[in-house]
């Protein structure tokens, strides 16, 4: 039974049917076979904090696996060599993908090429040089990338970024601090976001450079909710040098793109929110079957599956706005104000659906081996991740000031 009216278009339907199946015989079974190496923080992380060379290994099999089975590059435009598909796929797909594998299966993270670290739209106006030395790698999954524009002092006012970079010779040295990277402690390259033009609010530049290049420092990962590594960075950029076919689109012209990451990572965290809240909630209501108090089964008291019920229902509601925001971006539609109510809603209800789930499950709902904690703190950070509720909120109310008021 399908709970929407209206059907996805075929071709979306495949593609997602299809990546879910990826995820079955690729992903899921990587991690039955290494769940010590996944699960156990002492090996998963180098002492640095960052991912250890075997799980990186695992990490790049997936992505060129998927690659090579035609849904890692997906989403990216024919014109770079991907299969073109829109923002609606992209959102089905990671609902699914993050439906099937939830949080013990973390890897899923690469099956698809994620907006910050592998290819995308954002690459679409890299010069010939680039996508020959950059972008084919990042098609193959033998590489991946990192998206770096927050800085310590400019978060959500993007335009406030403080690095900058300066002209020198036919190309430009670029010095600053960028803080909140992901991917970046593995990346092999970066997309940095500079001032080029000091004088013009906005005038930003987005700029590709390989990780190990004089300059570009990792300066310490950046840990949270008391774990031994992570996957976010502080970056400190010295005088790094940049030649013009390193240039991400037009000069000055890099906040346009730095805006279109930010509402891909905010379609990305709306199905991630959806996909592991559905996964939450079928947990729990398996739980309460099985589960017995003064006996009988939990599941027949209302005081544990009316929560459930009441997510059920929320979840409903933010995946039918997820494909209705996507449906209008795809069709050519800005879709700001729908996407900003997508994302709040949906990661507001993926947290509560967890936290329903874990109270469902009683102490069991706090241990590892369930996943239920990993994920609620997974979605915890993306509500202020490409977007805090209140961020969302001040968009969503300029827009209906501005006599954008239809729901």
């Amino acid at each position: 039974m399908s709970a929407i009216a209206f059907e996805l278009p075929e071709d979306i339907k495949q593609v997602r049917d299809g990546i879910r199946a990826f995820a079955e015989a690729e992903v899921i079974p990587r991690h039955d076979a290494n769940r010590e190496l996944l699960e156990n923080p002492r090996l998963k992380f180098e002492e640095d904090g960052r991912l250890s060379a075997p799980v990186r290994q695992l990490i790049k099999e997936i992505r060129v696996a998927s690659a090579s089975a035609g849904y890692y590059h997906m989403c990216v435009p024919e014109s770079l060599g991907g299969s073109g598909f829109g923002m609606q796929a992209y959102y089905a797909c990671w609902e699914e993908l993050f439906h099937t594998c939830g949080a013990q299966n973390w890897m899923t993270l690469y099956a698809l090429a994620h907006w910050a670290f592998g290819p995308s739209r954002l690459l679409e106006k890299v010069t010939d040089r680039a996508r020959e030395e950059f972008l084919e790698p990042l098609m193959t999954g033998e590489k991946s990338m990192c998206f770096a524009l927050s800085e310590p002092d400019a978060g959500s006012d993007a335009a406030m970024i403080k690095t900058r970079a300066v002209e020198d010779g036919d190309g430009w040295l670029i010095n600053g601090r960028k803080i909140w990277i992901s991917n970046a402690p593995i990346a092999d390259y970066c997309v940095i976001f500079a001032v080029t033009d000091p004088t013009k609010r906005g005038a930003i530049s987005a700029f590709m450079v390989p990780t190990d290049a004089p300059g570009f420092e990792v300066q310490r990962v950046v840990k949270l909710f008391g774990h031994i590594g992570g996957d976010e960075a502080e970056l400190r950029i010295e005088n790094l040098r940049v030649e013009p076919w390193q240039l991400v689109g037009e000069l000055h012209n890099g906040f346009a793109a730095a805006l279109f990451g930010v509402s891909l990572g905010r379609i990305y965290n709306s199905a991630r929110a959806v996909g592991l809240g559905r996964w939450a909630i079928e947990m729990a209501l398996e739980y309460a079957k099985i589960r017995e108090t003064f006996g009988k089964p939990i599941s027949e008291y209302q005081g544990v599956t009316f929560p459930l019920a009441e997510s059920a229902t929320e979840l409903h509601a933010a995946h039918l706005m997820g494909l209705n925001a996507t449906g209008l971006l795809d069709q050519g539609e800005a879709a700001i104000k729908e996407l900003s109510m997508t994302k709040k809603y949906s990661v507001e209800q993926g947290i509560k659906a967890l936290d329903r789930a874990i109270q469902a499950h009683g102490a069991m709902g706090l241990t590892n081996e369930l996943g239920l904690s990993e994920a609620w703190q997974s979605l915890r950070i993306i509500n202020i991740a490409d977007g805090s509720n209140e961020i969302l909120n001040r968009t969503i109310v300029q827009r209906l000031l501005k006599g954008d008021t239809d729901v």
